[in-house]
């Protein structure tokens, strides 16, 4: 029997117009992280079905278009409502497939509902509101708001829940028809979304969910009926995406992509506060997350004491799986291969460092990972093309604050930056030079707020900022101009009479 029976309804399935469609096979197969003898979720994609999944969101998409915001607004409480009414189950998911410890999973859970909130909120929806100014003598000029209309929501594994969520609400609320294709490391988390839509009732075609892999996601990112795609995952991929669609300049691509996010630490610090948050930013979600600080860079001051800090409490964080019965920070990564790889980068790095702390495969079964933490001689452009996923940190060291600037901004990557210093002077210089789209005084990296715009620049992303901002996304500006006065005959043209006779 399948783990995601517990938490599931519904046998392997894509969810199209308002229908589950059963998924035979074994193409895509996830297991239980912490327990990989487990398997939780089988099935093998139908390439057809994402054909049919984007012919019904556009046959949806015209009366879905049509209702009013508050309409739509309603359908979107009821799903806050069912998402609520479900957080275990959704928590359950998460924390089976993806191997998230009992108390992230069930934060994952928790903020799903909350987006639906934060969307609503007049300051949100004010960005979209539309406005009419005076455009000359009885003329009126109005700027309103339309949805792109057949939107691609490609999803990653490390928030399987919250992070298509958090396209998937804007999107809806503004008047798009959705499909939706879950991380295939994620797929039973994306059924299970498909079912609390489905509960939630909104219509048939506007919400719709085909599992599958590259290949279905390269359809979907092309396919001449979807307007917009809306990704979030590797840069690699991310891509791809924009070279597939260097042809259709129309089609709305959002990316939301990695990071190779720095701290700086300087002599002005306190330093018990930046080892803590070092270490919860390096490690958060056993490193799995876009916005973990991967880079450290302390003022060479203080670096025989800070480093130190951060290894004694990077080597006492208690790993376990969800079901193990204790109070976790870390699990296992998702899969072998994720494991794997930051081994292998572990070795590589530290063949031009020194090892501070090894990254090993813990005497269990399952796909733990202890921390690893790696100082190199300085950080170097060029050094970080490929985001390394996974608990690992590597450090360096500054000989002041523009030393520690110029290593933070050596990157291709632009997500996230954190600073840690007492001195206001500091911070203002920092955030004045760091090129990144999340920019932190005396907080770690990882962490971002719904409330806030989220987003990165060069490999991070291109400028199509999600969180409180993802509403600028999902719908383009149109002009209109409204004229009720008498035409005016400009210069040059004889108007008679007679010619309207």
């Amino acid at each position: 029997m399948l783990a995601s029976s517990a938490y599931l309804q519904h046998a392997p399935s894509d969810f199209i117009d308002g229908a589950f469609r059963a998924l035979s096979g074994d193409a895509i197969t996830t297991r239980d992280p912490a327990n990989p003898t487990n398997i939780v979720w089988q099935g093998s994609p139908v390439a057809a079905h994402a054909e049919d999944a984007v012919a019904a969101a556009r046959r949806a998409l015209p009366a879905w278009s049509a209702l009013s915001l508050d309409e739509r607004r309603v359908f979107l409480e009821r799903w806050r409502e069912t998402c609520v009414k479900h957080a275990a189950r959704l928590a359950a998911a998460i924390a089976r497939e993806i191997g998230k410890v009992k108390w992230e999973a069930e934060l994952e859970a928790k903020i799903v509902a909350e987006k639906v909130t934060i969307t609503l909120e007049e300051r949100v929806v004010a960005r979209v509101a539309g406005f009419e100014v005076a455009a000359g003598a009885g003329k009126t000029g109005i700027c309103s708001f339309k949805p792109h209309g057949v939107m691609a929501v490609l999803g990653p594994y490390n928030f399987p829940a919250h992070l298509p969520n958090g396209h998937i609400v804007p999107a809806l609320l503004l008047g798009n028809t959705i499909v939706f294709k879950p991380s295939e490391k994620g797929a039973s988390v994306g059924q299970l979304l498909a079912e609390l839509a489905h509960e939630a009732g909104f219509p048939a075609g506007v919400f719709n969910v085909v599992q599958g892999g590259g290949a279905i996601a390269s359809r979907l990112a092309v396919h001449p009926d979807v307007d917009g795609v809306l990704f979030t995952g590797s840069f690699p991929v991310g891509r791809r995406i924009l070279e597939a669609n260097l042809d259709t300049p129309g089609r709305l691509i959002a990316l939301e992509m990695g990071g190779s996010n720095p701290a700086v630490i300087t002599a002005k610090a306190d330093l018990r506060r930046a080892a803590i948050e070092c270490v919860r930013a390096g490690y958060a979600t056993t490193g799995q997350r876009c916005t973990c600080t991967r880079r450290i860079i302390v003022e060479e001051s203080v670096a025989d004491r800070f480093i130190p800090m951060f290894l004694k409490l990077a080597s006492n964080l208690m790993i376990a799986g969800a079901d193990d019965g204790v109070p976790a920070f870390m699990g296992p990564l998702v899969t072998g291969e994720a494991r794997d790889a930051v081994i292998r980068a572990q070795h590589a790095i530290a063949q031009r460092g020194r090892l501070l702390l090894e990254a090993s495969p813990l005497d269990r079964a399952g796909y733990f990972l202890s921390p690893g933490a790696v100082e190199v001689a300085r950080f170097e452009r060029g050094a970080d093309e490929q985001e390394i996923f996974g608990p690992f940190v590597q450090f360096a060291r500054a000989r002041d604050l523009d030393d520690a600037i110029a290593q933070a901004n050596a990157t291709s990557f632009g997500l996230a930056a954190s600073l840690f210093s007492d001195d206001e002077s500091e911070w203002r210089r920092f955030f004045a030079e760091s090129r990144a789209g999340c920019i932190n005084w005396n907080s770690g990296t990882a962490g971002a707020s719904s409330k806030l715009p989220f987003g990165g620049l060069g490999r991070s992303g291109n400028h199509r900022p999600a969180g409180a901002f993802a509403v600028d996304a999902v719908a383009y500006p149109v002009a209109t101009m409204v004229d009720r006065a008498e035409p005016a005959v400009p210069q040059g043209m004889l108007v008679d009479p007679r010619f309207f006779a």
